[in-house]
């Protein structure tokens, strides 16, 4: 059965907050528009317990930040395709061409915002124990922890606040940080030192995975003076990196060697008429605020360029 081709003006990959961003200033613009995502609408700051960096919310969770975005966007006339997962694209100057499981795109412009994911515990075995003993989304897994120990892998910002909000449910958390001091911000670390349950170990890695059926613990290895030790836990949540998601486009959008999106200033890659927007971008600072400016930027170009091919 052949796929139904749609014509439109402008197609963003990806729906979280540079993606909603962009959608929402392509509503106002009156652009035929569609946001496809093909996981959830909200991307990784769903995943945020606690967010008071963002500019009008002195508090507010991940969840409710996103959904708010959403229901901005729609409300403003954008469409939004949810689990309308991505084949394959080809993006050259003078054709866009993307296909899904349900239709074929071939837009004006197209603006990524793809975003990343989390890096995965490089051990043996994290896959046999992925979702039954090692986790990446404390709000999605951290109740049936209750009342047992765990371990947090990372001294970031997405380790220190997991860790914290983990601190509710189980009895025991010992933070595991590769290095000597913690690269979260000073108000996050203050938060963390504040519970009695949390203890830091600095300069330390897991070196492997401790039981065979069952998760029992893992084996450490201080980064100083190589001594090794083993530590008990029910589970461990692991908040080590992120990674670019740059599978669909990387033979076509020039990229920096660690895979992300490279742009001047008007986020504008070395393709025409195609942008990029958030954390798939090269930049020094990757924050909810930098997304939405990054997209704001992005929308408006696009708009523009896409006015210019009709003149």
């Amino acid at each position: 059965m052949k796929k139904e081709i749609k014509k439109l003006d402008l197609l963003i990959v990806g729906a979280g907050p540079a993606g909603l961003t962009a959608s929402i200033y392509a509503a106002r613009a009156k652009l035929t528009s569609m946001t496809l995502e093909d996981k959830l609408i909200g991307g990784q700051v769903k995943d945020a317990y606690e967010i008071e960096n963002y500019p009008g919310f002195a508090k507010i969770n991940g969840v409710e930040l996103s959904e708010k975005m959403q229901e901005q966007a729609i409300n403003l006339g954008a469409e939004i395709d949810e689990f309308d997962k991505i084949c394959c694209m080809s993006l050259k100057d003078n054709e866009k061409y993307i296909e899904t499981d349900k239709f074929i795109y071939k837009p004006k412009a197209v603006i990524l915002t793809t975003g990343t994911e989390r890096i995965t515990l490089p051990v043996k075995d994290e896959k046999k124990f992925h979702g039954n003993g090692i986790h990446y989304c404390e709000l999605c897994d951290g109740p049936m922890y209750d009342g047992k120990r765990i371990i947090v892998v990372g001294g970031g910002n997405s380790g220190v606040q997991a860790a914290i909000f983990l601190a509710k449910y189980v009895d025991k958390i010992t933070l595991i940080n590769n290095m000597s001091d913690l690269s979260a911000d000073k108000k996050n670390q203050e938060n963390l030192f504040r519970e009695e349950k949390i203890n830091v170990i600095y300069n330390t890695t897991i070196t492997s995975i401790i039981g065979d059926s069952s998760l029992q613990g893992f084996k450490i290895k201080n980064l100083v003076n190589n001594e090794e030790d083993e530590i008990k836990a029910d589970g461990a949540f692991v908040y080590i990196g992120m990674k670019p998601m740059d599978e669909l486009f990387k033979s076509y959008i020039e990229l920096d060697k660690f895979g992300f999106i490279k742009t001047n200033e008007n986020m504008e890659t070395n393709i025409k008429g195609v942008f990029a927007a958030g954390d798939i971008r090269v930049k020094r600072f990757r924050q909810i605020t930098t997304a939405t400016g990054d997209a704001t930027i992005a929308a408006l170009m696009a708009e523009e360029y896409i006015k210019n091919l009709g003149r």
